[in-house]
């Protein structure tokens, strides 16, 4: 992660350095400049990290998306953004699907580990709606794609210790797919991705952002499933359509 978020700053000052662009962000920007770096970028993705390390994959993608549950109510008390009685039931079965994918009858409470994976990616995702209400509610001075070089120089400032901390020093042989997939990572995965969410957030209605998210869960699913052989149950495949159907209720207009 500290990796990524190097390659994709580094990659943008040489890209606004060739450009001739690079401009400081706004003193009025640094709110939520600090906002999408601390919740988005450096929140969700060290909790859903912690998470991933203990829950099985297609649980953990499936918790970390339920973001969207959290906007919609955050949209009605925080932004004012009408509220419906078709966006209430949303709400309500998206919770449902997390108490089936949850199953707290055949949790083993006793397994701490398991416990504190589901806690840290239900924490990533009350993290990440919180940077998406903050994005919509800002009022910006200047663009995303101005403040997101110094988003992740912060962001690289910040995780590279903890992950020196964590981790130690880097441990690996290069390689050119390793090389590859870093390139990917840092730039299409962290540069655009981020980028096209907070450009998202500021133009369009929280819940609607929200609504573009759902298909990550389908396809972390399907890929924990073929690739990396994670069963898929009778009961995910129930959480997982509770929990999209529910978002997919309350997210759009009557």
């Amino acid at each position: 992660m500290a990796l990524r978020n190097l390659i994709g700053a580094s990659s943008l000052f040489v890209l606004a350095a060739f450009r001739r662009s690079l401009a400081p962000p706004p003193r009025a920007d640094l709110p939520v400049l600090l906002s999408i770096t601390l919740l988005h970028m450096i929140g969700f993705s060290i909790l859903s990290t912690i998470g991933l390390a203990l829950v099985p994959a297609g649980r953990s993608v499936v918790l970390a998306y339920t973001t969207p549950l959290w906007v919609t109510p955050g949209a009605w008390l925080l932004l004012r953004e009408r509220s419906s009685t078709r966006k209430t039931i949303g709400v309500v079965i998206g919770l449902l699907g997390l108490i089936v994918l949850f199953n707290p009858l055949a949790f083993d409470w006793s397994n701490r580990r398991a416990v504190l994976g589901n806690v840290a990616i239900l924490a990533a995702a009350f993290c990440w709606a919180g940077s998406i209400l903050h994005i919509r509610a800002h009022r910006w001075q200047s663009t995303p794609a101005t403040l997101l070089p110094w988003e992740l120089l912060l962001a690289s400032t910040v995780t590279i210790p903890i992950a020196l901390f964590a981790a130690g020093p880097p441990s690996f042989d290069w390689s050119p797919r390793l090389v590859a997939l870093l390139l990917y990572s840092g730039i299409p995965g962290t540069v655009i991705a981020y980028w096209a969410v907070a450009m998202a957030g500021r133009r369009l209605p929280a819940s609607t952002v929200s609504l573009g998210l759902l298909a990550t869960p389908i396809v972390g699913i399907v890929i924990a499933g073929l690739w990396l052989g994670e069963p898929i149950t009778p009961s995910m495949i129930a959480a997982v359509l509770l929990v999209l159907g529910g978002v997919a209720l309350g997210a759009t207009r009557n």
